[in-house]
Formats: structure tokens, C-alpha cells, sequence
């Protein structure tokens, strides 16, 4: 069966499992070279991506030392190199990329690509159907060449470079169809020329779905190799109807409030170039930092072997991205800019606890980074050290980046600390802070559809309700937002699962007391807030979380079957089982009741939920782990409540809400 009718039977719903989603066929991959003396394998990077099967491309970039970007494809084969800042005709790359595998790439022991201590960033595009594809040919002299692609899609951008001799890299790009730009190059967009790249020496022709025109790039006896990117061609995710790539334009402004780009969904990765002005190329991913937070976006340049530097704001949104610069090269006014944008994943809802929460403790040596590992990419990271002293439970995440904390016991606005130790730009973990004790631990979580969802806003000063969009893909039954900006303000966590009438309450956080704020007078009700799966309502009453200018982080949960639980139960002052629908009992417990004052409670497997004491720590607090208690026990449904348990879990007719995860 071809792609293309793989990515049809996908589109139709197809129940045999060809659905792809994005994390099957983009990965950004970062690692630090490990040297070698060998002409073998030296690393094998495992990303997940089938490049012996399905083909593809690999991109590798140094981000701490000074190295032209390389790029490999399996239609030119291994050891061929191009350097996208070169005019350059491709080389024999020996003891580089070595093999393309069935779950990633291996690579030799070059410094281009795999030098001691030196940080990389790999990017894999595989080819796929309405996402991109990669075609060789070798030209024929014949003016206005028709040559095939499988894109089977709306081309979005298309790229060309000679591979026999030395020429630029001539880019197409849909929102500037009458331009050429060169992706090596820092040159405005040219407009004289295009119809002799991209067209039949007459006219500019744009690509179809399976084909595009060349004339100058097609000389008699030469060899080319052309990329091909889709947009907005759906074929992706559990419908099969999912965008995944888009490529796009805005205006630049000048300003540090705008442009907003809307492309309906987060994107991981963004090349941008400003198409009416010289400017280097810049790609940010949010592997390697584009969080929303000040100075801190890390951008690499295809068109230059300089190493990655941080500029000003280039933030995902939860549906698109916006521009807080004015750096020239990516918000010049009123110039347009191009861009090529990919989702961020995964999009596959998970199947498994493990896939998405992990908990590890440091181990009191410092490895190879990460220090906490988890063995997929952390959204959250929340940080508890000294455990049997008194310490706060410090929380960090992607989204804001690697120095920005928040303590869930205090109210303190969020602040920079541990110098960038924290670090995100780990597929395997997080963290390479070196003040390390064998006690200090760390509770993981990644964000995935239908179990967790991280969203940065900013306050509007709506007077009383503002919609905020997010990407959890359902209705959130636990949302937990904190003002970044304001050091006043509590930690409010509503509840859709609490047995508390019809309307929701807002519990703190930071504190045991009881429901503290009731949201019904703003009408967010069970009935209203069921509409959301794409939204959640921030208020300008309960602790609030709307005023104007200043920065929120909102955590979403939901119940995810056989993965997560978000519920709630009435205590029976006896032995009481909370069924989760797990299949082997739950590995995370957070317990807090909601009628009468009481502390929010956390247990996990990795410190013990066995028949006899159980630690637990509380979240509210920087009280030291408690080990000498027996208040919950294991299940193989989820988990269950001691007859011992005090009346914060299990007072006779008292409310509480819960999370679990498997």
C-alpha cells in the first residue's frame, strides 16, 4: 500500500491503526557528543522515527560550538552530506550519520556531528504524506519540467538544492508565490527570476499535489534533491483530519506586543525568515527553549555555523504563536515574514501512566544530564530536596523555562532561580543542577491529550469571565492556575468532580482550607463548563485570574482511562476503596478534602503505597516527609483508604477530591 493511500484510509477512519500523529513523523532530538576513535557507531539516537521504512530526512545543527548545519536524506543515502549555509555541492560524509534505523539514526564519530562535550539539536522529518516529502532527480536541460512528489497535498514550501555542483538553495513558499528566497543566504526575497526556478521560464507555476515545475534548476546531467512541505492538509490524529504543518506569513510591527499568529493548535517548531529584508533564517523548538518568558528563546540559524543564542520572545501559544521582539530578523514593520510551523505533540492520547508520569530521585551524584530521568521530554517538573527537612515543593515547567519558579506552599510570584540548572532540553528527563543529595526527588509529567495540558496567558482585566484556550483536547476536570507576575495571589484549583452542588468551587492550593471561593455568581456551572473542551473560563473574582498585563500558568488534568483519575469520594471514617479503573493500582495519589479544612496530600509508589506506612508529603506545606503513618494502601483498581486515615481523608460524610495516575 502506497502512503498516500495509508494517509487516505487514515483520513477515513480507519480502525486497523494507520492513523498517524505528529510524534510518528517529527522529532527534535538534542544530545551531547560523545567523541570516539572507531569508524563504527558511536551514538544511536532513538526518536522514534521509521527512516529505514518510510524514508525521511535528518537536519543537525551544533548548538554550543561553531558548525555548519548538515542535512542527510535516504533518497541520496547515508554519508552525503549538504550544509544548508553552503553552496556547496553535497560530500562524502565518512564517520557521520551511519545509518537511517526503524526508530531514529545512528552517527559515527565526526566532530560535524558528534564531537566530545559539544550540545546538537537533530531535527527528523520522515516522509509522509500531507506532511513532507523528499525527491531526487537529475536534470534533463527541458524547460518547464514537470517532476512528481507523493506530498499528495497542497504544497506549502519547497526547497531545491543542486547535490552534483555548487548553487544556492532556492526556496518557494505558498505566501510569496512569485518569489524565490535562498535558505543559505540572509538576501530579501527575489522576484525576477522565480518563473526560471519555480516555473516554465514564462510563467510561475505553482505545485500541485503531485508535481512541480523547474527550468534553471534542472540542467542537463546535473543532480538535485528537493524538499517538500505540506499546509494545512489535515490526515493526521484520531480522525485522520488533523493539521500538522503550516506555512504561513505575517507583518512585522516593531513592537513587543505583536504579531499574533493563529494556526489552531501549538506549534513545536518554527523557521522563520523575514522575506522583504536581509535577515538570517531562525528556528526555534520548544526542545530547546521557546518559552514564555523574557530573553529566553533559543534560535539557531540554518544559514550560519554560529552556535544557538537566546533573543527575545518568541512564545507558542495554545493556538498558534506571538511575537514579543523587535529583533528585525523576526519583527521588522512593516515587513512580511515567511514561516513553517509543525504541531507540538504528542497528539496520541496515552495508553499508559508510565508514558506520561514519572518520579525519580537524584541519586547524589550528578550523570550525564538529565539529572531526574524520566524517558520521554518533561513538561513538568515539580522539585522537592531534603526530604526529611523542612524544603518547599518547587515547580517548574517547559513553558516558562528552565530558571522560573513557583512554590505551591506560598503565594510568592514566580522568580528566576538555580541559574538555569533547571534545565528542559532533555528527551529523557530534566534538570542538571549538581547540589544534589540522595534524597532530593523529582515528580515528572508530560503533556499529552486527554491527560494533561500546560497554558501561559495573559490577564485581559476582563470584569468577569476570560477564555482561555487550551490543547488537552477534552473537558478539564482539575485546572490549578498561579499569577506568574503577582506575588500576592494564591493558588486556585478548580474542581469538576467535587461533591459540591452544582456549581464549582475554587480550592487553594497554597492552603487547607476548605471551598474557599464559589464561582457560581459568574455562572460557571457544571452545565457551562462542560462545553470546553478547547477552553477554560479564568475569573476576575476567585483570587483573580484575569487582571490586566499580568502573566498566569494554568495546569489542566483529566481523567484519562487506564491512565489517569480525577475524581472525588466520601469519607466513611473506615477502610474505604477508591476504584480508578486501573489495571494494576495507582502509582500517584493527591488527596484533598473540600467541606472542612485539610492539607493536600501526596503518595507514590517509588516512596511506598504498600500494606504497611506509607510517606507522604504535603503540597501546601514545606513540613518534612512524614514516614510513619498508614493512611492509604494499595489496590489493584487504584488504591484505598485506611481506617486509620485522620478526618483530612477520611472523616465520616466529610468531601474530598483526588487525583490519580496509574
Amino acid at each position: 500500500m502506497s502512503k498516500l493511500a495509508k494517509a487516505m484510509q487514515a483520513a477515513a477512519g480507519n480502525a486497523g491503526g494507520a492513523n498517524e500523529y505528529i510524534e510518528d513523523v517529527f522529532s527534535t532530538y538534542l544530545y551531547t557528543g560523545t567523541g570516539g576513535v572507531t569508524d563504527g557507531i558511536e551514538q544511536t539516537i532513538n526518536n522514534g522515527i521509521d527512516l529505514a521504512t518510510e524514508g525521511g530526512l535528518v537536519w543537525i545543527k551544533t548548538r554550543s560550538g561553531i558548525d555548519s548545519p548538515h542535512i542527510w536524506d535516504t533518497e541520496r543515502g547515508v554519508l552525503k552530506k549538504i550544509d544548508t549555509n553552503s553552496t556547496d555541492a553535497e560530500i562524502s560524509s565518512a564517520r557521520s550519520l551511519m545509518a537511517f534505523n526503524d526508530n531514529g539514526f545512528s552517527i559515527g564519530r565526526s566532530s560535524a556531528v558528534n564531537e566530545s562535550g559539544v550540545t546538537h539539536a537533530s531535527w527528523t522529518f520522515r516522509k509522509a504524506p500531507k506532511f513532507f516529502d523528499v525527491v531526487t532527480y537529475t536534470g534533463n536541460g527541458v524547460a518547464g519540467r514537470e517532476i512528481a512528489h507523493d506530498l499528495g497535498s497542497t504544497v506549502g514550501t519547497l526547497i531545491i538544492k543542486k547535490t552534483s555542483g555548487n548553487d544556492q538553495w532556492r526556496v518557494w513558499h505558498r505566501s510569496r508565490p512569485n518569489a524565490n528566497i535562498q535558505l543559505n543566504q540572509t538576501d530579501a526575497e527575489n522576484t525576477s527570476n522565480t518563473k526560471y526556478y519555480f516555473g516554465d521560464g514564462t510563467n510561475v507555476v505553482t505545485p500541485t499535489s503531485t508535481e512541480f515545475t523547474v527550468q534553471a534548476l534542472n540542467e542537463n546531467g546535473f543532480t538535485y534533491v528537493a524538499y517538500l512541505f505540506a499546509h494545512d492538509a489535515g490526515g493526521f490524529g484520531d480522525d485522520g483530519e488533523q493539521n500538522v504543518v503550516s506555512c504561513g506569513s505575517y507583518t512585522g510591527n516593531s513592537s513587543s506586543t505583536g504579531p499574533v499568529v493563529n494556526l489552531g493548535w501549538e506549534p513545536q517548531w518554527v523557521m522563520v525568515k523575514n522575506a522583504s529584508s536581509t535577515g538570517d533564517w531562525s528556528i526555534f523548538d520548544n526542545m530547546r527553549g521557546m518559552p514564555a518568558t523574557a530573553n529566553a528563546t533559543q534560535r539557531l540559524k540554518p544559514n550560519t555555523a554560529d552556535a544557538e543564542s537566546a533573543i527575545g520572545g518568541f512564545y507558542p501559544t495554545a493556538t498558534g504563536f506571538e511575537i514579543k521582539d523587535t529583533t528585525p530578523s523576526i519583527n521588522a514593520s512593516p515587513d512580511t515574514f515567511i514561516y513553517i510551523a509543525i504541531r507540538r505533540g504528542p497528539m496520541k492520547t496515552p495508553e499508559s501512566g508510565t508514558e506520561v508520569f514519572a518520579t525519580d530521585t537524584a541519586g547524589g551524584t550528578l550523570p550525564n544530564p538529565p539529572l531526574y530521568n524520566s524517558g520521554w521530554p518533561v513538561d513538568l517538573g515539580w522539585y522537592r530536596g531534603n526530604m526529611p527537612s523542612p524544603a518547599s515543593n518547587d515547580w517548574y515547567d517547559r513553558l516558562r523555562g528552565q530558571t522560573q519558579t513557583l512554590f505551591t506552599s506560598s503565594t510568592s510570584k514566580e522568580e528566576p532561580f538555580g541559574g538555569g540548572n533547571y534545565s528542559f532540553d532533555s528527551n529523557t528527563g530534566w534538570s542538571t543542577q549538581s547540589f544534589v543529595q540522595a534524597d532530593y526527588r523529582s515528580w515528572m509529567f508530560r503533556r499529552a491529550p486527554g491527560f494533561f495540558d500546560v497554558v501561559a496567558y495573559t490577564g485581559t482585566g476582563t470584569s468577569s469571565i476570560q477564555s482561555v484556550n487550551h490543547n488537552l483536547g477534552i473537558v478539564p476536570e482539575m485546572i490549578i492556575i498561579k499569577s506568574r507576575s503577582n506575588g500576592s495571589t494564591n493558588w486556585l484549583s478548580f474542581i469538576s468532580k467535587a461533591p459540591i452542588a452544582s456549581n464549582y468551587y475554587g480550592v487553594r492550593l497554597n492552603t487547607t482550607g476548605a471551598n474557599a471561593v464559589s464561582v457560581g455568581s459568574n455562572s460557571f456551572t457544571d452545565t457551562t463548563f462542560s462545553a470546553f473542551s478547547n477552553s477554560f473560563l479564568a475569573l476576575s473574582s476567585a483570587d483573580n485570574q484575569t487582571a490586566s498585563g499580568a502573566t498566569y500558568i494554568a495546569y489542566l488534568f483529566a481523567t484519562c482511562p487506564g491512565v489517569s483519575k480525577v475524581g472525588s469520594y466520601t469519607g466513611t471514617g473506615t477502610t474505604l476503596a477508591i476504584d480508578c479503573g486501573f489495571s494494576a493500582g495507582a502509582r500517584f495519589v493527591l488527596i484533598k478534602r473540600t467541606d472542612s479544612t485539610g492539607d493536600w496530600y501526596v503518595w507514590d509508589t517509588a516512596r511506598g503505597i504498600v500494606a504497611g506506612n506509607d510517606p507522604y508529603l504535603l503540597l501546601n506545606s514545606t513540613a518534612a516527609e512524614v514516614t510513619n503513618t498508614d493512611y492509604i494502601d494499595p489496590s489493584s483498581a487504584g488504591f484505598e483508604i485506611s481506617s486509620t486515615a485522620p478526618v483530612a481523608i477520611n472523616a465520616s460524610g466529610g468531601s474530598y477530591i483526588f487525583l490519580a495516575i496509574a
